[in-house]
């Protein structure tokens, strides 16, 4: 149910609307899972019309799928959706880095340093929430002190595919560790300021990911959904 702040002067569509988002982003709600109003109504405590409105909001940002005489479903996401994601990732941030090497304030370095450490820290507890929020927290680190408008624009345009993928990626393969190295080397490069090697680090920590994405079988990630779609 959700938390009803009376200082939340926020309509309840939009409360509404966020939290399945939410819960679609995350995973909580698993990609196929049909939407039902009245179930969900019910789990959230409002009525029918929010729930509607949410979904019909939600299928416009292609995280819900309607399909005619058989309802709303959380959308699909295969293998070739990450690959996809991952490739344009690759470039954008890989030109993020190369910027943030002789941008990146003192400030924002020693931040960087700190999402680095309490990653490693989450990794030490076994704290995959963590894992994915120091994870998120770090990229997007360099990415705001890349100072290229356009470049941050184009890249908060994948972050929400970004942050589906890492909820699929922590529970279905074991990088964490490894991460840890490649995070180090994106970071000793910025802090030298060597724009080349910062650039060379970050490609090649999401070309690893994207040959282990490739690889590896997903349980319940079909390699392609493009059929589901010509139906």
């Amino acid at each position: 149910m959700l938390n009803f702040d009376i200082q939340n002067h926020r309509p309840l569509r939009e409360m509404v609307y966020e939290e399945l988002k939410m819960q679609i982003l995350t995973g909580a709600i698993l990609p196929g899972t049909r939407m039902m109003e009245v179930e969900l109504a019910d789990t959230l405590g409002v009525s029918r019309t929010p729930i509607r409105e949410a979904i019909r909001k939600l299928e416009k940002e292609g995280l819900v799928t309607i399909k005619p005489r058989r309802g709303a479903y959380a959308s699909s996401i295969s293998t070739e959706d990450m690959l996809e994601i991952l490739e344009v990732r690759q470039n954008m941030e890989g030109l993020a880095a190369y910027f943030a090497a002789s941008r990146m304030k003192p400030d924002k370095l020693d931040e960087l340093k700190d999402y680095s450490d309490r990653y490693n820290q989450a990794f030490v507890a076994g704290d995959m929430d963590k894992l994915i929020e120091y994870d998120t927290k770090f990229h997007r680190c360099i990415v705001d002190s890349c100072n290229n408008r356009v470049l941050v624009q184009m890249i908060e345009q994948l972050q929400e595919m970004v942050l589906r993928f890492r909820y699929i990626y922590y529970d279905t393969f074991k990088r964490a560790e490894n991460m840890s190295a490649e995070h180090k080397l994106i970071l000793d490069a910025i802090a030298r300021g060597d724009e080349d090697a910062a650039r060379t680090a970050a490609d090649i920590h999401i070309d690893r990911l994207k040959t282990l994405v490739a690889n590896e079988a997903v349980p319940g990630i079909p390699a392609t959904n493009r059929e589901e779609s010509r139906r």
